[in-house]
């Protein structure tokens, strides 16, 4: 079985400060990680690496920076690394996201099982998965809590409006899953050594161009665009005592009721 991890290095959504002038993420202002999501989907990879002898590859697209995410990736299991940097993938959407790791996974060649995890935590869209299967022309299955089966076909545990839906699918087949999948592995000293040694294989736009449009590509290839990114004001809840007599009070409470109503 050969099992492919798409990841996003993001900064740390804990620290990290918003340009609210500039009207933008100030990815400088905190360290990066692998999302979080991310790393559920990178064990349910390793496990089940461990139970069906698979192959494991963690992609990802991003500066050269995001090889130090792939290179924790082949610490906590991932046998191989790919990272797509070039400036012309600088920009994209969703979707010229998901195209350009399409295009990447073609390039890579055949796979069995494509692992995403549910959500970014700086985009929070949950949309490239289902792309990226759109573009491959795969089923997915979004929301997975559970892997029941695995192995000439699959059956996942999906947790949607919450119901738990068990779901059948034949292999290649994408998964998002949550993470209540399972606990991330952290990596051990000897494992983190070994993947400072690891290769990580860099593609640019040039390689990827056999299987691309390169007008798909980042900027170029987005169909939406962000204006601005603002933090929304956090009010609490504000309470207000009424003095005046009973009817006027009563008055006054009925017109607040309307103007909270709108």
């Amino acid at each position: 079985m050969r099992i492919i991890v798409p990841m996003k290095q993001v900064p740390d959504m804990r620290q990290v400060k918003f340009d609210t002038e500039k009207g933008k993420v100030d990815r400088s202002s905190a360290a990066a990680e692998i999302n979080p999501f991310d790393l559920h989907a990178l064990e349910t990879a390793v496990q089940l690496k461990e139970k069906l002898g698979a192959a494991v590859t963690a992609i990802s697209m991003g500066p050269r920076r995001a090889e130090v995410a792939l290179r924790d990736a082949l610490a906590r299991g991932a046998d191989s690394a790919v990272l797509l940097e070039d400036s012309k993938f600088a920009g994209a959407d969703t979707l010229a996201t998901s195209y350009t790791l399409a295009c990447a996974i073609r390039k890579l060649g055949g796979f069995d099982l494509i692992i995403c995890g549910e959500k970014t935590v700086d985009g929070d869209t949950g949309q490239v998965g289902p792309e990226l299967a759109e573009h491959l022309n795969i089923p997915h299955l979004a929301y997975v809590s559970k892997l029941v089966e695995a192995g000439e076909k699959l059956v996942a545990v999906c947790d949607m409006e919450g119901e738990a839906h068990i779901v059948e699918a034949s292999l290649p087949v994408l998964l998002m899953v949550t993470k209540d999948i399972n606990i991330p592995r952290l990596p051990t000293f000897r494992d983190k050594a070994m993947a400072r040694k690891a290769e990580v294989t860099i593609w640019n736009a040039e390689e990827l161009s056999s299987f691309a449009d390169p007008s798909r590509f980042g900027i170029e290839g987005s169909p939406t665009r962000v204006r601005k990114v603002f933090l929304p004001s956090e009010e609490g809840r504000k309470g207000k005592i009424f003095r005046n007599t009973n009817e006027e009070a009563i008055s006054d409470v009925a017109q607040a009721i309307l103007d909270f109503l709108g």
